[in-house]
């Protein structure tokens, strides 16, 4: 059946009688980027109301630098941004080459850090207000929509005052740090952290070792700490099995002492994270505290019971008393 014609002066009136599509808002919020050098280690964490603001903002790779950019964001800027750092080029000249012969520039606000520690921050005049930021060796700190900038002096606060710790929890700390001092004036929907080093990833194929988000929630940054714990442990467990995969079971035990320590806290992970323990603590000779490791593994979760039994990497354990 054919559909009826629309006469063209109903299109015309049908048109001008919708809304106009609204522009979506700039991902006006709170960020800091941030290195490790002596782990290897490049990250961004940011807070906003915006949706979806880890989409748009962190840019990391991993033996080379991050980039946060935000406020009426020119996401050109991360990839550029990196492959200037990459080849050498300072954060702050790196900004300004970014900056050339950009007309939106003035509304752009941008912080980078690079892996020996150099970092620049940038807010342009044309960013709302309170807008601005701080940066040091080895960390930038910028926002904008800000309370005011309070915010950013209690994240540039946290982060110093916490040398040592993990960086994926230095940024978070930093976070909180920032939110409790003010925050984006708008409230809250979005939060997310990424931390890079090469051969960060999974197996070592890729570098983020820590990339989690939470695009949409009443409590962002909430939600974040709870996923950034269990990234935490998920990173220390893959650094171990990476090692075991390469025939380096001594080498990978300590890692994977370290994931079932945090996976205490983390229920969820702990029948599965204890289980490769009881594989690489065999691996490593220690058979006694392999079986231990396995017998509250299967406790916890039963379902593990089928893997175990055609497991050959738990086949030295198969002579002991069940």
């Amino acid at each position: 059946m054919r559909a009826a014609r629309i006469p063209a002066v109903a299109l015309v009136a049908l048109f001008a009688a919708a809304p106009a599509l609204a522009a979506p808002p700039a991902p006006s919020t709170f960020s800091i980027v941030a290195v490790d050098p002596a782990a290897g280690e490049v990250g961004v964490a940011v807070a906003s109301r915006f949706f979806s603001v880890g989409s748009t903002v962190p840019f990391v790779q991993g033996g080379v630098g991050a980039i946060a950019t935000q406020a009426n964001a020119n996401t050109a800027y991360g990839p550029r941004g990196l492959e200037l750092l990459d080849r050498g080029v300072a954060p702050e000249e790196a900004l300004r080459i970014l900056m050339r012969g950009d007309d939106g520039r003035d509304s752009r606000q941008v912080g980078i850090v690079a892996l020996n520690g150099d970092s620049a921050t940038y807010s342009g005049p044309g960013c709302n207000t309170w807008a601005g930021g701080r940066h040091g060796p080895g960390y930038a700190v910028q926002g904008n929509i800000l309370v005011g900038e309070a915010t950013v002096a209690a994240m540039e606060k946290s982060f110093l005052a916490s040398a040592g710790k993990p960086l994926a929890a230095r940024l978070y700390a930093a976070l909180v740090a920032g939110d409790q001092a003010g925050g984006d004036s708008r409230g809250h929907q979005s939060a997310a952290l990424v931390v890079a080093r090469p051969h960060g990833g999974y197996n070592g194929f890729l570098d983020h070792a820590v990339d989690v988000r939470v695009d949409d929630h009443a409590d962002p940054l909430g939600e974040l700490g709870r996923l950034v714990g269990m990234a935490i442990v998920n990173d220390d467990w893959n650094r171990a099995w990476a090692l075991f995969s390469n025939k380096k079971a001594t080498e990978a035990l300590p890692w994977q002492e370290r994931a079932a320590t945090g996976a205490e806290k983390q229920p969820g992970m702990l029948p599965e994270v204890l289980y490769d323990l009881a594989v690489i603590r065999t691996a490593a000779g220690d058979k006694p505290g392999a079986l231990a490791a396995l017998k509250r593994a299967l406790a916890l979760n039963p379902k593990l019971e089928a893997q175990a039994a055609k497991d050959h990497d738990l086949d030295p354990l198969r002579p002991l008393p069940k």
